[in-house]
């Protein structure tokens, strides 16, 4: 018998906090899983490729989350970091080598920033680690001394591609979100199709084109209170969708 919500990991940050270290995802994840997917939200923490069997046996969904931290640039080949630079390796030998099982096996995946970064990533592909500094491209950054309303708040809109699961989604050419981060999209990873780019035609939102299910990734931030923008709630309404369809197939 199916169970009456489907089950959605959260891969977890791994932060030191005081001295030790924890494991921790935001909470704005956790509720726009458990309110606009209307899922139950499953917290894994980043030890590393463990168990991803077993696991993805287990799960109807994967949820990958934005972060303070970037990817680390011997992922991709990228120059080394400025020392301030936060990291966070231990997530990084998570989700990189979990992203693929999970497409694999047909595991609805939803990508939000970091979350992003981490899935071009893993299918091949390279990152810009300061987009703000690349001619032409515009500063993606927020302004941290702001209140977060302020911060999260749209800034830009995203053209949609023609045809793209988003274009039909939303039922319109554009979209205005709130995207804010300073890693972006250098070169597109194999086998992943565009879905959305910003003005300045930095790559926004793409999907893994032969993917046996919802596999999909953001560069902006759809959970921020999601249930007072319509767009972001049908993106977390989809995703918990593909979820409860795999939970009911199983």
């Amino acid at each position: 018998m199916a169970r009456r919500k489907p089950l959605i990991g959260i891969p977890a940050d791994r932060r030191t906090l005081g001295p030790h270290p924890f494991h921790c995802v935001g909470e704005k994840y956790i509720a726009a899983v458990a309110d606009a997917a209307e899922a139950i939200p499953l917290l894994i923490p980043s030890l590393g490729e463990r168990d991803f069997d077993q696991l993805l046996e287990t799960l109807d969904g994967i949820l990958l989350t934005g972060s303070p931290s970037n990817v680390e640039p011997h992922r991709y080949a990228g120059p080394t970091s400025d020392p301030d630079t936060l990291h966070d390796p231990h997530r990084d030998a998570t989700t990189l080598p979990l992203i693929p099982h999970a497409i694999e096996r047909g595991v609805p995946l939803f990508a939000v920033c970091r979350g992003f970064q981490e899935m071009n990533v893993a299918f091949g592909g390279k990152l810009w680690q300061k987009v703000q500094e690349v001619p032409g491209m515009r500063d993606h950054r927020e302004d941290k001394e702001q209140p977060l309303e302020v911060q999260y708040a749209p800034v830009h809109e995203i053209e949609l591609v023609q045809g793209g699961m988003l274009h039909e989604w939303a039922g319109t050419d554009r979209v205005l979100v709130n995207s804010l981060h300073s890693q972006g999209v250098q070169t597109l990873g194999t086998g992943l199709e565009i879905e959305a780019r910003a003005p300045d035609g930095l790559i926004e939102a793409f999907r893994v084109r032969s993917a046996p299910g919802f596999a999909l990734a953001v560069q902006w931030h759809p959970e921020w209170q999601v249930m007072k923008n319509p767009f972001s709630r049908t993106l977390f309404a989809e995703f918990g969708a593909a979820a409860r369809a795999r939970n009911n197939s199983r």
